[in-house]
C-alpha cells in the first residue's frame, strides 16, 4: 500500500502535467506525466510552502527565464551510489553535458557505464537535478526515463541548447 507524501502539487509544463511532493526537509520526487498517468493521481493535492516554490521556479524554468533552482532537495531512497551519481548531476548548470563515462569518472567509478545509467534512470528529481544533460560520449541520447522517454529528453535538451543526436 502507498503512502501519502506529507505534500503533494500537481501542475501543467510543455511535457505534460507534473507531480511533486516534498516532506518537512525539502522535495521528495518529481514525476512528469507518461501516457495520461501520474503515480499518485488518486490522491488529493496537498500544498506546501516548498512545493509552491518548486512550481514557481519550474514555471521560470520552462518559460526560459530560470537557468538554475534554488530548492531544498531530500534524496530519502537510492543507494550511496545512486546518491554520488545524483549529487553529480546537482552540480551541472542549465546548458551543460557529461558522458555517462566522465560522470563514471568524477565520482572515482571509472568503466561503471552501466551502473551510472541506471543511477541517472533513478534520479527521482529530474529536471530539477538534470538527468537530462548525461549524453553518450557521442552525443547520442541513449534513453530517458521520465515522461515520455526519449522525446522528453530531447526537449529539455533542445530547451537549454544542448547539441545532441
Amino acid at each position: 500500500m502507498t503512502t501519502t507524501p506529507p505534500a503533494l502539487l500537481r501542475l501543467p509544463s510543455p511535457l505534460g502535467r507534473l507531480e511533486l511532493t516534498a516532506d518537512d526537509d525539502g522535495i521528495l520526487s518529481l514525476s512528469i506525466e507518461t501516457d495520461g498517468h501520474l503515480p499518485l493521481a488518486e490522491y488529493a493535492e496537498n500544498p506546501s510552502p516548498v512545493l509552491r516554490q518548486a512550481a514557481e521556479q519550474l514555471d521560470e524554468y520552462f518559460a526560459g527565464t530560470r537557468h538554475s533552482f534554488d530548492l531544498p532537495v531530500h534524496l530519502t531512497r537510492g543507494t550511496e551510489f545512486q546518491r554520488s551519481v545524483w549529487a553529480r548531476l546537482s552540480t551541472l548548470g542549465f546548458g551543460e553535458v557529461i558522458s555517462y563515462g566522465a560522470l563514471g569518472t568524477d565520482i572515482g567509478r571509472a568503466g561503471s557505464g552501466r551502473a551510472i545509467g541506471g543511477a541517472v534512470g533513478a534520479n527521482p528529481v529530474p529536471i530539477i537535478i538534470g538527468c537530462h544533460r548525461v549524453l553518450a560520449t557521442t552525443g547520442r541520447i541513449t534513453g530517458y526515463s521520465a515522461g515520455q522517454g526519449i522525446p522528453t529528453k530531447a526537449w529539455l535538451l533542445d530547451h537549454e541548447g544542448i547539441m545532441h543526436h
